[in-house]
């Protein structure tokens, strides 16, 4: 090895390691040789060569076989002269010369009870594919992770998925390693999230155990890794997850990923593992849908009612919880779970007020997303008329009943009041909204197209 191509080493650990621990420990030392598959360095002091020897030689001994070259072992030599000292000062007893060799060993056993660790990641019992409920935003992502779960060949690498938070992500990566461990119990399935890797890494390099973090992840038959968003930013834990990715690839191996967004649209992840992530199956977890939502939560029920056999819940408050919690199925999941344990400490039925009362927090919060101008907006873009029209005076039919379509959207997708709606309705009696949303109440039951304009717009303004 040159001094040059150790200079471009260099650089690669200034990024690994940061400028102060590059300026302290990796600068001051000096390439010497390279024979044998034995890596001679030359250090100011014995000190300095024991912190390095202990603290940075794995990292070194990877760089050094990752550009190429041959490396088994680490030897760092203490330089003979040290500088002139008065005789007044006593030396230091880490700048004393040194004749021996400060000897790095890399090569370690690997353990089984070591694989059994990293194989123990815990599954949550509740994520299988039996409790994923699907619909229209997350069947291709359902059925994508059941061709995985099958075990056969792998058809695409890696598997992909990806959407915001509360989307199933999770549970499709827990329902995937469920059914591999029950149909394949033979093969080597590790689950963990970017942080347990990046942590694993880091702790590889400080206990100075790489080739036991290599050979490990290298062993497995399915890796998979979830929010690999956290990775992005991390060149070093980037750097080791591209190679481990690509000895997978090559064995064959299956690997499916998770993350927040596109794998091209991770900010700070290199291009290198980006390009690799977007070479297999990339699905997207749409947002939930109505449809969808309220099969969530009838499944739910189902569950709840076992450990709640009394309670009953009224008609109608699933669907407003479906119509009013849209943005996150882990916060719908949780004002279920808070509204049964509610109404059987008071012992209530689960109707409409209750559910107002127990939710005020959680449907405050869901109501930011839509306002009243925005449904008197999107309404009268719907009907073609002026947003004045819909807010002003006029009584005639073609601009009375947009207006009460738009006043019963205002009831059901936001918390305001029946007096503050009417406020928002040109000064408008709470009776005269109370009226326009009971009418329209009435036509979705009788007259189809208002129903379908109502289904219409409300998607819309969930979307």
């Amino acid at each position: 090895m040159t001094q040059e191509k150790w200079g471009q080493l260099r650089n690669k650990l200034l990024k690994a390691v940061g400028r102060n621990n590059f300026t302290t420990w990796i600068e001051p030392l000096e390439f010497q040789e390279l024979n044998g598959g034995v890596a001679v360095f030359s250090v100011p002091t014995n000190f300095m060569g024991n912190y390095v020897s202990q603290n940075f030689a794995d990292l070194i001994l990877y760089e050094l076989n990752t550009a190429g070259e041959s490396v088994q072992r680490l030897v760092f030599r203490v330089a003979a002269n040290t500088p002139a000292r008065p005789a007044t000062e006593a030396p230091a007893a880490e700048d004393i010369p040194q004749t021996a060799e400060i000897d790095a060993p890399v090569e370690a056993s690997v353990g089984s009870n070591a694989l059994e660790s990293l194989q123990a990641a815990p599954l949550d019992a509740r994520f299988t594919f039996d409790t994923f409920v699907v619909g229209k935003p997350n069947e291709l992502a359902h059925a994508a992770a059941r061709r995985v779960s099958e075990g056969g060949p792998v058809t695409f690498n890696p598997l992909v998925l990806y959407g915001g938070v509360g989307l199933g992500k999770t549970h499709l990566m827990h329902a995937i390693a469920w059914e591999l461990k029950t149909k394949r119990p033979e093969l080597n399935v590790l689950y963990l999230s970017a942080e347990q890797f990046m942590y694993r890494f880091v702790q590889a390099l400080r206990e100075r155990r790489m080739m036991d973090f290599k050979h490990l992840f290298r062993s497995v038959d399915v890796l998979m890794v979830d929010d690999v968003q956290f990775i992005a930013g991390k060149d070093s834990t980037q750097e080791e997850f591209f190679h481990t990715f690509n000895a997978l690839v090559d064995q064959n191996k299956q690997i499916i990923i998770s993350a927040d967004r596109a794998p091209g649209e991770i900010k700070d992840l290199e291009e290198r593992v980006k390009s690799r992530l977007q070479c297999g199956l990339v699905v997207d977890l749409h947002p939930t849908d109505y449809e969808l939502r309220l099969g969530i939560l009838q499944t739910k029920v189902q569950q709840y009612t076992k450990t709640y056999p009394d309670l009953k819940i009224a008609d109608g408050v699933l669907e407003f919880l479906a119509h009013r919690i849209s943005t996150n199925v882990r916060v719908l999941e949780g004002a279920l779970t808070r509204l049964f344990a509610f109404a059987s400490l008071v012992g209530r039925e689960i109707d409409m007020d209750l559910t107002q009362d127990c939710l005020a927090d959680v449907l405050r919060a869901s109501e930011r997303k839509i306002t009243v101008e925005e449904i008197q907006r999107k309404v009268s873009d719907y009907y073609n008329i002026r947003l004045s029209d819909i807010i002003g005076p006029k009584r005639l039919r073609s601009y009375a009943r947009p207006r009460q379509v738009a006043m019963y959207l205002c009831k059901q997708l936001t918390s305001r009041s029946l007096p503050e709606i009417g406020r928002r309705f040109g000064g408008r009696d709470h009776t005269t909204v109370m009226h326009g949303v009971k009418r329209i109440e009435e036509l979705k039951l009788t007259d189809g197209q208002i129903a379908e304009d109502v289904e219409m717009l409300r998607r819309a303004l969930e979307a």
